[in-house]
């Protein structure tokens, strides 16, 4: 076999189905409302308790809700093609697994590859950012101060060494996905409950003090501040629809536990649409709403929804919201280290990373190994490093990602039109197209710093992947 068919080989899709329902690694235990809280999970978070406010404040006024409506739009494209990914693939992996059964080996290692940094590192950010969350409530509410030198990371403050709560969050959520995945499941729909309880609390009581006056004018007239950087406007939105766009994006991780759903090929592409159409709904009538009971200038802070209602003299409200940011950005940890263990579980037991990985714990049924490591890389990262680093590089491989599941919706539809698919993505290829189209946009955002450290990673991948992977590769074994 030469070189070059080595890299295009390819799993049939066709087997993949038939094995699908005869792998035995996971217990099957998440019907459809565990899956789409998984999803709601990582997609609910600091979009709805800072970003929106913030947006509205330095980039798009009122109009944030428009901005949220066109990353919406350009997730949904996406989301349209997982949804017919996970329903006819339902196997652990997502994006690997279906660029591996589309594309071929490379690609589909090198998506992996990326998806296991990112999802990694959006643990450490959110953990980061959960962090200090606590600890401003421990400081509010019970005048718990913790040592100067376990407060941050070096270079975050004086006398600042290592995050404690971070690393400890992450340590406290690989321990939780180690036990049973059902176990986990409940209690991350418990929480991802109370988030969407605090959410309604926002647009329920808020409703009634909106001033419509705050939403005029709607789009503020573009300006140009001293540095020379554009605010507000049209542009304003489209600014600030790539910022928000990180934002609605996280209903992917939940295709990576396609083994240990009850019913995969039904269930999949609901819980994907579903996760995805619950956080728009919110996410625009959570705009809506902040930026009627409090004029848009006041926004940009680090508790927004909170502060917006202390101004209204209802500080309970402001508590409540403070605390449910707090146990429900929880939630997005447990999505994003599913979607990473289930990652690395695949690509072992494909043969591209160690064997060792891909074996699952005799009592639990999880892939423990891949957990635990992820769990400890996670606390070292959210603990030693400040999080406007980390930030910088979680972005570029899940927006690589979306342009090769919205490709291989293409590629497929004309290589195999008759395939059975229970849900099929409308209006191919436009849907797709417009995915691609928006992710190519968002990359070409990115700063050149972020791209030089992706291509370092991806330099890394291919050295591994051809000294190990193509020659251990189970479809190499197989030939």
């Amino acid at each position: 076999m030469s070189v070059v068919s080595k890299l295009l080989r390819h799993k049939s899709v066709e087997a993949l189905q038939a094995e699908a329902g005869k792998r035995g690694d996971f217990r099957r235990v998440l019907g459809l409302w565990q899956l789409t809280a998984i999803g709601i999970g990582g997609i609910i978070g600091v979009g709805v308790f800072v970003l929106a406010g913030q947006q509205a404040a330095v980039n798009a006024g009122p109009a944030v809700a428009l901005a949220f409506l066109i990353a919406g739009i350009a997730s949904a494209a996406a989301a349209l093609c997982y949804a017919e990914f996970a329903g006819m693939i339902p196997v652990t992996g997502s994006a690997y697994t279906y660029g591996y059964a589309v594309l071929g080996e490379l690609a589909a290692w090198l998506i992996g590859w990326d998806l296991l940094l990112e999802y990694a590192l959006i643990v450490a950010v959110v953990a980061i950012g959960w962090s200090g969350y606590v600890q401003s409530l421990l400081a509010g509410v019970f005048g718990i101060h913790l040592p100067v030198w376990a407060q941050g990371a070096m270079g975050t403050g004086e006398g600042r060494v290592f995050n404690v709560v971070a690393a400890l969050i992450t340590l406290g959520v690989a321990t939780l996905l180690v036990m049973r995945t059902e176990w986990g499941a409940r209690f991350n729909t418990l929480i991802v409950t109370i988030k969407v309880i605090a959410v309604l609390l926002v647009i329920g009581v808020g409703v009634f003090y909106i001033n419509p006056a705050n939403w005029h004018p709607f789009i503020p007239e573009r300006v140009v501040d001293a540095d020379g950087v554009g605010h507000f406007g049209m542009q304003g939105i489209g600014t600030a629809a790539a910022v928000v766009f990180f934002a609605v994006f996280g209903y992917d991780t939940l295709t990576t536990a396609a083994e240990e759903s009850k019913n995969p090929q039904r269930d999949l592409p609901r819980a994907v649409l579903l996760s995805l159409g619950v956080s728009m709904v919110m996410y625009l009538a959570v705009s809506l709403v902040l930026t009627g009971i409090a004029h848009y200038s006041t926004l940009n802070s680090d508790a927004p929804v909170s502060d917006a209602f202390k101004g209204l003299g209802l500080p309970w409200i402001a508590n409540a919201i403070s605390f449910s940011a707090v146990v429900g950005i929880a939630s997005v940890l447990f999505a994003f280290m599913l979607g990473a263990s289930r990652i690395w579980f695949a690509l072992s037991r494909d043969g591209l990373l160690p064997g060792w990985f891909a074996k699952v714990h005799p009592q639990y049924g999880t892939p423990h190994r891949p957990t635990i490591v992820l769990g400890v890389f996670t606390a070292l990262v959210a603990g030693l490093l400040p999080i406007v680093e980390v930030a910088k590089l979680v972005n570029i491989g899940v927006l690589s990602a979306f342009i090769v599941i919205c490709s291989s919706i293409i590629v497929l539809r004309v290589r195999k039109p008759d395939l059975h698919r229970s849900f099929r993505t409308p209006w191919v290829p436009v849907i797709p197209l417009i995915g691609i189209a928006f992710s190519i946009w968002l990359l070409a955002e990115l700063s050149l710093t972020t791209w030089k450290v992706f291509l370092i990673w991806v330099s890394i991948g291919l050295v591994v992947y051809f000294t190990y992977g193509i020659k251990h590769s189970k479809l190499n074994q197989a030939k």
